[in-house]
């Protein structure tokens, strides 16, 4: 089976509008997700670090184009692939790796790993490893912002998958029902785990979904930060004037396996489609693009690179010396009063 909805998108029309700090910010982002995961996943194969990861890489150009119009008290949710959603959202890399590691320096103080980093900060809410698990909470916090008019969005991240279970549903319905500020960010990359869409759906476009509630569906190329990002502003322009949720259904795709960096362990894609999609990365496009309209220069996307692999480093030195967790304080942080 191959994934032929390769999407393709006007994005020279955004292109032609974008300035030299949105394609810094926007490359800044992806880059920054790519190394961390590329990373993090050799140190787990490796055995360096312990247990296993959802990686994201393929992916950036969708959590770096919202997130670029999200600020701090924006909230998010989070899946089990969510380390780009929490470093797009501006996640240091020093507690990112320590969580990774279970190391209390961590967000979580190395207790929740890498399905459950949470950054209350950064309105952060929590990745989840539940699919669609987070999406009945991004509703609870847009109510929330509804309730105390504060003027705050609400954003949920999931697969194609997610689009099937009963939670997401119930949680569109009521976020269409009460107008709630709220992004439905449905990341497809064409496989819910090792299932491809056309084998667990009938619709080729889950933005399609969105009119049997009552809200505005988009499809946009999600390997172009630029169009997400012009997609995300207007949804949540329009939620922040109290117009209701959109669902965004961003056409991507996934690099490597399920979970892991070592590649396929089940030959379920064909290797063509894997390159046809590599093809239009999405952080080489906007480096052609910043080139190309002279706003950027190779050498200036260079030391974004560059910068970011000391970065990750650090990160990384910092995780491995950081202290365990004392056994005795197991039950810390588990129950409040």
């Amino acid at each position: 089976m191959t994934y032929a909805t390769i999407a393709s998108g006007p994005r020279e029309g955004y292109a032609d509008h974008a300035s030299r700090d949105l394609i810094l910010d926007l490359h800044r982002r992806m880059v920054r997700i790519r190394l961390f995961e590329e990373s993090a996943g050799k140190l787990v194969e490796s055995g360096d670090m312990p247990g296993f990861l959802h990686l994201y890489v393929g992916q950036e150009a969708v959590a770096a184009g919202v997130m670029s119009v999200l600020g701090d008290a924006d909230q998010i949710t989070s899946t089990h692939r969510g380390h780009g959603h929490a470093i797009a959202k501006g996640a240091e890399f020093r507690p990112m790796f320590a969580e990774l590691y279970g190391k209390t320096t961590g967000y979580c103080k190395g207790r929740g790993g890498s399905m459950h980093i949470v950054d209350m900060n950064r309105g952060m809410l929590g990745a989840n490893a539940i699919v669609g698990g987070g999406i009945p909470i991004a509703v609870g916090a847009a109510f929330a912002s509804q309730y105390r008019h504060d003027g705050t969005v609400a954003a949920s991240f999931f697969g194609d998958g997610a689009t099937n279970i009963g939670a997401f549903h119930e949680a569109a319905n009521m976020a269409a029902v009460w107008d709630l500020p709220m992004l439905f960010v449905c990341e497809n990359n064409g496989y819910a785990e090792f299932t491809s869409q056309e084998r667990h759906m009938k619709l080729t476009d889950i933005a399609e979904r969105a009119a049997s509630y009552g809200m505005p569906g988009v499809i946009v190329d999600g390997m172009d930060a630029l169009a997400v990002r012009a997609v995300a502003l207007e949804a949540v322009e329009r939620a922040r004037r109290g117009e209701g949720p959109t669902l965004i259904e961003a056409k991507t795709y996934r690099y490597f396996d399920h979970q892991g960096i070592k590649g396929m362990r089940i030959p379920y894609r064909d290797p063509a489609e894997v390159e046809a999609w590599k093809s239009r990365d999405c952080i080489r496009l906007i480096e052609a693009i910043g080139v190309e309209r002279g706003l950027v220069s190779a050498d200036e996307f260079a030391q974004v690179w560059a910068q970011t692999e000391a970065d990750v480093a650090d990160g990384i030195q910092f995780a491995r010396t950081s202290p365990d967790p004392d056994p005795a304080d197991i039950l810390d942080d588990v129950y409040t009063v």
